[in-house]
């Protein structure tokens, strides 16, 4: 692929890295609620939930919105939402500001995902390892925030989470250089032509699946530091290394999940990973002691290699609607995962946090039954860069 091609996903890449710090942010921030706040599971969970129900509820009608017409302004105004959100949560002890402000990031991780998905996929020419690429760049964001938030609450406390803006003003300047470039601006700045078929039972399957791995992957998040510090013995440090083994295993299985759906098709790698899911699953919440480390790298294989083809199949069985699709699979189905946080933690408080976390394990194998039967779609025409041009599929390279 040409430098001019790969610069855009490369920067698109970076801002959706600086974007996805905020989600993993929101998790990391949980224990030192629970510790500084003196929060409940319950609350803690709580706080889960007020970024993810408004972030859900909005990220179709931006995907809607950007199947009517591209919104790159949008990228950069919700990078910045979304780390003015972060900065906020810490500032005051008030329970509903606290969750007024995650609220507010939510918006903003929900308006950047539908637009900066349909500007990747065009910039991508079809290929879905240059779209793993762009996937990665939102794993490696989600792998960073831990240490982030560590580096800086730890040492200064949650006054000091202001500081922890400065990916959301790097995100805005990546897009902003991205657009400055003449092929990203051919490119991001008109709309794919709509062709295909809709295959909406197709479509509503791969969703439902999604919602399950969300699910696992919003619990395990917000509830893994405190299970791996109950399990190891260890202090908080062991907490924020387990958070950070299960997002960064991610920005490994993103590749992973590119190069082996191009050898052997993405519903079968989509569905063996589900397969895996399960077992990791087991491994992280029953299985004591130091080795749960590796029952949660193998949980964040299983949970990130079919993550970009989520999105690539999403957009596949919606051709015509590519902005709804890539709400609804990058965003809708990931965030009302938190929807199911606050369930988590009341029935951690009623009981324990290692019974609270056991249904996690079916969740995975009910996502595996939804995708049975399904079948490969037919990649649409590739999205041309001028409109009334017909595109031709390039060949997939990484970038």
């Amino acid at each position: 692929m040409s430098t001019s091609r790969n610069r855009p996903i490369a920067l698109l890449s970076l801002g959706h890295a600086c974007v996805d710090v905020y989600q993993g942010a929101v998790a990391a921030l949980v224990p030192f609620f629970v510790s500084e706040r003196a929060y409940t599971y319950a609350a803690a969970s709580g706080v889960v939930l007020a970024a993810s129900l408004l972030s859900s509820l909005v990220q179709p009608l931006f995907g809607a919105l950007t199947d009517r017409r591209p919104l790159p302004w949008l990228l950069p105004l919700s990078a910045l939402t979304a780390g003015a959100g972060v900065a906020l949560c810490g500032l005051g002890g008030s329970y509903p500001l606290t969750l007024a402000a995650v609220a507010v990031s939510g918006i903003g991780v929900a308006a950047y995902h539908p637009e900066a998905a349909r500007a990747a996929r065009v910039a991508a020419g079809g290929s879905n390892t240059a779209m793993g690429w762009f996937s990665l760049g939102g794993n490696i964001g989600f792998a960073l925030a831990p240490p982030l938030v560590a580096a800086v609450v730890a040492t200064w406390g949650l006054r000091a989470t202001p500081l922890l803006t400065l990916p959301a003003v790097a995100g805005a300047m990546s897009w902003a250089a991205a657009v400055r470039s003449s092929g990203s601006r051919a490119r991001a700045d008109r709309a794919p032509e709509a062709t295909g078929t809709d295959d909406w039972a197709s479509f509503l399957r791969l969703s439902g699946a999604i919602v399950c791995r969300s699910i696992v992957f919003v619990g395990l998040s917000a509830f893994i530091s405190l299970h791996v510090r109950e399990r190891t013995g260890d202090g908080e440090a062991a907490g924020a290394a387990a958070l950070f083994v299960l997002y960064v295993g991610g920005a490994l299985g993103t590749l992973a999940g590119g190069r082996l759906a191009d050898r052997y098709g993405r519903v079968t790698v989509v569905r063996r990973s589900y397969v895996l899911t399960v077992l990791a699953v087991a491994g992280v919440v029953l299985v004591p002691g130091p080795v749960v480390y590796l029952f949660v790298a193998l949980t964040s294989a299983g949970l990130y290699v079919p993550f970009a083809l989520h999105i690539t199949l999403g957009q596949d069985f919606l051709p015509r609607r590519m902005g709804t699709a890539s709400g609804v699979t990058l965003g809708l189905t990931v965030s009302v995962g938190g929807l199911a946080a606050p369930a988590v933690g009341a029935l951690a408080d009623a009981t324990s946090l290692q019974t609270a976390l056991v249904p996690l394990i079916a969740l995975p194998a009910l996502g595996r039954l939804l995708l049975c039967g399904l079948r490969e779609p037919m990649p649409p025409v590739e999205p041309t860069s001028v409109r009334g041009t017909p595109g031709r599929r390039r060949r997939e390279t990484s970038p």
